[in-house]
């Protein structure tokens, strides 16, 4: 039957040449992506030598070779066959992985701790066989979330002193916050030669006035403490349960996951 308003398509016209080339360089384009190889500088960036923008400068000075002849060209493809060193030493370039752990408090945050320190590490360590840092730190007295990766572009991006990455924290003072106080971080406190201000803080509904609220995008938890410290106040507990868009939501305590592909470019496209 057909419907009122609707024509039926005239397949007497000619086709476009032009959406058809569209087609088939798309098709090839997806062929060399697919193609099992990858850009030189990602592959030293798997590596865990530098960023790939790093592993670029180091190419063009000549320290990496390819199969037993230098390279000093941009955009190089390889792939895992491939011999590659860099200053004499042959590179393994892992896959990427990305692990997001809910920290629990008494764990360190140093990679390489002795044996008398639990150390964050040890709760990732079934999590990969390749071997993943943490992007940023929390303290032994600090929790929640926790990211994980041998991806140096991106560690580098989010672990950024100067990073624009929205974080939420719930916060525990050593004494309750006045509203005097409450109000004059809302309107930015001055400090290091400029003025700081939070996306949002608040009281914990429910809870004590020392329980805090906290939305950041701008310097991570070394700049919230600071803050509080410049007005007289110590941040005795500090639970982080919002980093880049990745919450907390079906991670207990000292659990990790794997990050999905959706959490992923979300995190690439900050």
């Amino acid at each position: 039957m057909r419907r009122e308003g609707k024509t039926r398509r005239d397949f007497s016209e000619k086709p476009n040449p032009k959406a058809k080339s569209s087609f088939r360089t798309k098709q090839n384009e997806k062929k060399t992506v697919d193609d099992g190889k990858m850009r030189l500088n990602k592959f030293i960036a798997n590596a865990g030598i530098c960023s790939r923008r790093e592993a670029d400068k180091f190419i063009e000075a000549g320290v990496v070779t390819v199969n037993g002849v230098g390279v000093t060209e941009m955009g190089l493809r390889v792939s895992k066959t491939d011999e590659i060193k860099f200053n004499g030493q042959r590179l393994k370039s892992d896959p990427p992985r990305y692990v997001l752990l809910n920290k629990p408090k008494n764990y360190s945050g140093r990679v390489n701790s002795d044996s008398s320190t639990t150390s964050v590490m040890q709760l990732i360590k079934q999590a990969c066989k390749e071997r993943v840092y943490p992007v940023d730190k929390l303290n032994k007295t600090e929790t929640g979330l926790l990211l994980f990766t041998n991806d140096t572009d991106l560690a580098k991006k989010l672990g950024a002193s100067k990073k624009n990455i929205k974080e939420i924290y719930q916060i525990t003072l050593d004494k309750n916050l006045s509203q005097v106080h409450l109000e004059n971080i809302r309107e930015g406190v001055f400090m290091n030669g400029r003025t700081i201000n939070l996306d949002s803080i608040s009281y914990i509904n429910g809870k004590d006035k020392n329980e805090i609220g906290i939305e950041n995008s701008n310097g991570g938890i070394k700049l919230v403490k600071q803050l509080f410290e410049k007005i007289n106040y110590k941040i005795i507990k500090l639970d982080r349960v919002f980093l880049g868009g990745l919450t907390k939501k079906d991670l207990p305590r000292k659990h990790y996951r794997h990050l999905t592909q959706d959490e992923l470019n979300i995190l690439r496209r900050l």
